[in-house]
Parts: C-alpha cells; structure tokens; sequence
C-alpha cells in the first residue's frame, strides 16, 4: 500500500514551493516532489540568473559612459567567467533560503519525476527506485519549457535557448535572437551592452508583441543605441553551418537577406510542462494549446487536483504563480480564498524597462469606458537627470468620470520598482487625486507617479498641461 499524506505538490518553482509553504502552515501534512532544482526554472535559469547578468551588464554599460558625469574610467572589462560564479552564488543562496524555509515548516521533499496513476495516487521514479504515494489534494507546478521552431530545434549547442544562455562559458561574439518578446530583448539588451553584436528577428510588427506601442517606440531607439539590429515582420527561414559561422536566412519585406552569427537564442514562447503525467487519462481538461483549464479558485476538472503557475497559460510570471499557489493552499484548507488578476503588474527589464498594471488606454477605450489620459517624462523629473536615466515616461489611464486609476504604463528607470505603487492605486480603488494628493519625497524617482495624477488631472506643474478639447 502507498503511504498517504494530505496533500502532495508537484514542482518546486516559485508557485509550487510557495503552495507547499502555505499549506503547511494552514496544517497540512505536505510532501514537495521535484525532480530538478528547488526554485524551478524562474530561480535557477529565469528570472534571477537573468536579472543579474542584466544588472552586471548595466553597470558595466554607465562605467563606460562614466566620463559625462566626470568620471574617467580605462581599461573596463567584463570577466565573463567571474560574471557567472557570482550571477551562481546568488542562485544557490536564494536556493539555500528555500530549502531552510520548507525545513523550518516541516515540508518533506522527495526528489523524483511524478505521474499520476489515479487522481487520489501518484508514483514517483527516483534515482533509488520508485514510491507510490496516496493524498486528500494535489498542486500541480510543474512550469514551462521553451518552444522550438521549424529548422532550428535547441540543441544546447549553436541553437539555445534561456536555459542555455544562462549556462554559456563564453561571451559570444555574435548573437542572433528569433522572438522580440520580453525575454528576447531582455537577453538582447544585456549581451550587447556586454559587447556582443546583437542581432534580433520579430514575426510581428512591433517589439514586445501586445505592450504598448508608445513604450516599445522608446525600448527601441535605446536598443538602436546599443548598435543592436532589428528586424520587424520578418521570420528567419533557415540556417547553415560555415566557416564564418552560422548563416541565418531572414525573410523580410524587402526580401530575403543573410545574417552570420555565433549563437542563436531561441525565444518565441513556451509550452506547458505536463507530458507524461498521465493529467488527460485522469480527465483533466486542456486548453486548445494544452494548457489546464482551471476555475477562480486554481481547480482542474477533476475534484481534488489543482493546477497553478504557468501550466495554466499566460502571463508566464512568477508573482501570478506564487499568489495562484497560495490560493490553491488556502482553498484545499477551507478557506474562501480566490485567484482574481484584473490587478496583476507585469515587468520587463528592457533598457528602460517596462512594466504596468490595468488597463492601457487601447484596452479601455475598446470596453466602452470614456478615460482621460496623460504622461509624464522622466526627462522632467530630478531624480533622472542626476542619474543620467531620462529615457521613458509615466502614462496614467483613468476614468473621466469618477477619476477612478484604471491602469499606469511606465517605461523608463526603476519600472519594475515603481509598478507597486501603481498596482496598490488599483487594488484600492485609488482616484487620481488620491495619488496627487499623496506627498512624494523629492528628489525620487516614484515623484513621477505622483506627477503623472496631477498631469492627468490638467493640475501638473512641472510639464505642460494638455489642453482640453
């Protein structure tokens, strides 16, 4: 007979672990079954690895750019290798500080590849054999991997994808990324600050496909900046292998044209993680694109199995799937928790990076809501020109009635950072005004939210207002 437990939680990434975490801590007897690393794709290959070398990569660009500020700096190199052992030990502390924290709330870990054998038991091979394991509730987190494409399948090699790029022992001379998404131009952007010739093919006609147009205007002009190249509606059709390096075919509107690069980064979406996991013999419903279809409350089909993070589509983002598997815990322990996203802030870490929360004006105007809009430039802000970031603006939609924030737009310095702000106005239900009248120390960087309000009220003092119609 397996041995039986309350509820099992399959993948351990920033929404499984976070599950695991909960629901020990609401009670439940829970066992965390990961077959890879703790802290999934996000922690080990994702988000964080990713976010340092971007970081690294930023400094190493204002060191270069240091001498309009005064400061003469000679000889600046990158230490690709040292770059690396440290974007590592960041990796394996945030890893440590997991593994303490499912230990310190009695989280039993069992190391191994699940499938389910009926919806009450699964069986786990590990590398000293298999267990059968029974539970009241299961969380599947098992995450999402890269899509390949046509003629240029991952192969670790010449054909990469994020995984790999995190693993890279050298920095390419060349770099060729199919896919002008976040992770496309986030990847982009730091290589070619590192000083990689960067080459980038988008299918569609815009960069950051379903962003705002006024803010990929801007993360555009900086990657031109960076010498980067960019190809808009074009698809890359093929590639081969020669003693330049790799001949990539583009098809573009003006025709066909040859790029030769190093390596390629394959970036244009990715797939849910559920093969082999026996999910559609149990009943599970699927997407048509195969991922599980849940409710408000992270339920599959099937009574007693539960699915979160991005096997339930997207926005792939690791703060949904951690929020989803706390809704999940707390519904498996009786409480009437729910999983609701109308206030659900995005971030890319584009030079300037890009984030927003809500509604953007397109979207609001398509929902029959009459807005008032208005920007604020960063361009006009203190706290940007002494740290030589000017770049972007803050766009603030709200209703022209009740004044009401539906949504904020930033691309610029800190994005990423200032989007809370904005997200809590909306959780609120924060008017305009109500961030106005919010006093901002001066000189920082969040005074542009609070300007934003006041621009969209038709009160900004420090840009011109716009007038009415």
């Amino acid at each position: 007979m397996p041995r039986h437990t309350d509820a099992i939680v399959i993948g351990a990434g920033p929404g499984g672990y976070v599950a695991a975490i909960r629901l020990a801590q609401l009670g439940k007897k829970v066992i965390l079954v990961e077959r890879h690393k703790l802290g999934g794709e996000c922690l080990n290959y994702g988000c964080i690895p990713s976010k340092a070398l971007i970081t690294a990569s930023k400094l190493f660009d204002k060191v270069k750019h240091a001498s309009q500020m005064g400061i003469e700096v000679a000889g600046a190199k990158v230490d690709f290798k040292k770059l690396l052992q440290w974007k590592q030990s960041i990796v394996d502390k945030l890893a440590s500080g997991i593994a303490f924290l499912l230990k310190a709330n009695s989280v039993e870990i069992v190391y191994g590849e699940a499938k389910f054998l009926s919806k009450n038991e699964i069986e786990i091979k590990k590398s000293d054999g298999n267990e059968r394991i029974s539970a009241d509730s299961f969380i599947v987190a098992t995450g999402s991997y890269p899509l390949s494409i046509p003629r240029f399948a991952i192969d670790g090699k010449d054909i990469l994808s994020s995984k790999e790029m995190m693993e890279l022992s050298n920095l390419p001379k060349r770099l060729l990324v199919i896919g002008g998404g976040a992770i496309g131009l986030e990847l982009g952007t730091t290589f070619a600050k590192m000083g990689t010739n960067v080459i980038i093919v988008e299918i569609t006609n815009s960069l950051l496909p379903g962003t705002d147009r006024d803010m990929t205007a801007v993360v555009q002009r900086t990657l031109e900046k960076h010498s980067v190249k960019v190809y808009l509606k074009a698809s890359c059709e093929g590639f081969t292998k020669t003693s330049e390096g790799l001949k990539v075919s583009i098809k573009t509107e003006s025709g066909n044209v040859e790029e030769i690069t190093d390596k390629i980064l394959v970036s244009v979406g990715r797939k849910a993680n559920i093969a082999n996991m026996n999910l559609e013999r149990l009943g599970i419903e699927l997407d048509q694109r195969g991922f599980v279809k849940v409710n408000e409350k992270m339920m599959a089909s099937v009574q007693g199995i539960y699915a979160i993070g991005d096997i339930t589509g997207p926005p792939y983002l690791a703060h949904r799937a951690s929020k989803q598997g706390i809704v999940a815990a707390e519904v498996i322990a009786g409480l009437p928790s729910v999983f609701e996203d109308s206030v659900l802030p995005t971030a890319i870490f584009t030079d300037p990076e890009v984030a927003s929360v809500g509604l953007t004006e397109e979207e609001a105007k398509k929902q029959g809501i009459d807005v008032d809009v208005a920007r604020f430039p960063f361009s006009a802000l203190g706290r940007s020109l002494t740290a030589g970031e000017t770049e972007g603006f803050v766009k603030m939609v709200i209703e022209k009635e009740g004044k009401r924030v539906l949504g904020v737009q930033v691309v610029g310095p800190s994005a990423s950072d200032l989007i809370s702000e904005c997200s809590l106005a909306l959780e609120m239900g924060a008017t305009a005004e109500d961030v106005a009248l919010t006093i901002h120390p001066h000189p920082t960087l969040p005074e542009s939210i609070m300007e934003a309000a006041e621009a969209v009220l038709g009160k900004a003092i420090h840009t011109v207002n716009k007038k009415k119609a």
